[in-house]
């Protein structure tokens, strides 16, 4: 049913007076602008499905994933090895051996080499990218190198170490370790700005700092509470804008100017890893119960949970392809602890 519309007041028309075209006229024009105003549906968010499952095989755990922008390839640290598959066709393309424990692949595109931590050998596996294959390996002080990032701006690769509680700061060029940067707890997953910025969730601290990679040291820590366990750290740099997801099933927003929490959302259980869609505005968090938690960004500072679709069980690491607009996860069979690992198999997921 229509809702009267009020007007402003007119003086009294005349007993005799009959409506005059022209108030027809208005009147007539706003009716069915009201209508349609009432019945206009709000715009729905991206749905977002796995769209493919691709069968991969293999044994031994896994953990981060890197998507090479330039080819398409997908590069899966898998313990004692990189799995390198076809992010288009799902195929495997090679794996390259001889890793220790590798937990990510930090990939430096322009300069076709990708650089591996592990974790168990206390040293950085120097790849090329194009022939997949180890060409140097570079030692480091810090101890259980995890979570790896290539800074740009620098030119260095930079090492979590989660035993240590440290940083490597790595030149690649002359194939050695620098310098380190202490931190005030265990590191997790990172992210640089491009411009001297890097940023670190401390996983049992449950902080975010940030570190001045030009002055060589932390700039900043701020606290991440209710947070709980942040893992997985992505950026929107447009915004000036970080995304911690924590164990105690929430995404923390927090401004990077200057530290202070803008936003915190519901998301699934079990994460580890985080991205964002510059396009698009979505914000993802990849949970091993087997969700992936899609997260809208409305404006810097306001955030919408638009779905929390299915996914398989185990798939807590992703990698995000910006300009397809895809995220890829890795999952296999669910299995007891220390039992070998079936079934493992790459899923895409997309909206439509």
């Amino acid at each position: 049913m229509l809702r009267a519309t009020y007007l402003p007041a007119l003086p009294a028309p005349e007993p005799a007076m009959k409506a005059s075209p022209v108030m027809l006229a208005v009147l007539s024009a706003l009716l069915p602008a009201i209508g349609s105003a009432a019945s206009t549906p709000a715009k729905p968010a991206p749905s977002y499905t796995v769209q493919q499952r691709y069968a991969l095989g293999g044994e031994g755990g896994w953990d981060y994933l890197s998507l090479d922008p330039t080819t398409h390839r997908i590069f899966i640290a898998r313990n004692d090895r990189v799995m390198v598959v076809d992010a288009n066709t799902g195929k495997l393309t090679g794996e390259i051996a001889g890793m220790q424990h590798a937990h990510g692949v930090a990939l430096a595109t322009a300069r076709r080499r990708g650089y591996v931590s592990n974790g168990k050998g206390d040293n950085v596996s120097v790849i090329d990218l194009d022939a997949l294959k180890v060409v140097g390996q570079i030692p480091v002080s810090g101890k259980n190198p995890d979570a790896i990032v290539f800074d740009d701006a620098g030119g260095h690769v930079l090492t979590m170490n989660g035993h240590s509680n440290n940083i490597s700061v790595i030149d690649p060029a002359a194939g050695k370790e620098l310098t380190t940067i202490a931190l005030s707890g265990k590191p997790e997953f990172a992210v640089t700005d491009g411009k001297g910025n890097l940023y670190v969730n401390l996983e049992d601290t449950s902080q975010l700092v940030h570190v001045d990679l030009k002055a060589g040291k932390v700039a900043h820590t701020w606290p991440l509470a209710p947070c709980d366990s942040p893992s997985g750290l992505a950026f929107d740099d447009a915004n000036q804008r970080l995304f911690s997801v924590c164990d105690n099933q929430l995404m923390v927003v927090t401004d990077a100017r200057d530290g202070h929490q803008v936003a915190k959302l519901a998301i699934g259980k079990g994460p580890d890893a985080a991205a964002f869609d510059p396009q698009t505005k979505q914000v993802f968090s990849s949970n091993g119960e087997g969700t992936l938690t899609v997260v809208h960004q409305d404006d810097a500072d306001h955030y919408t949970v638009a779905a929390n679709a299915p996914t398989q069980k185990g798939a807590r690491t992703m990698a995000l392809d910006a300009q397809q607009h895809r995220v890829y996860l890795v999952a296999a069979n669910p299995a007891a602890k220390g039992a070998p690992v079936t079934g493992f198999t790459l899923l895409v997921a997309g909206s439509h």
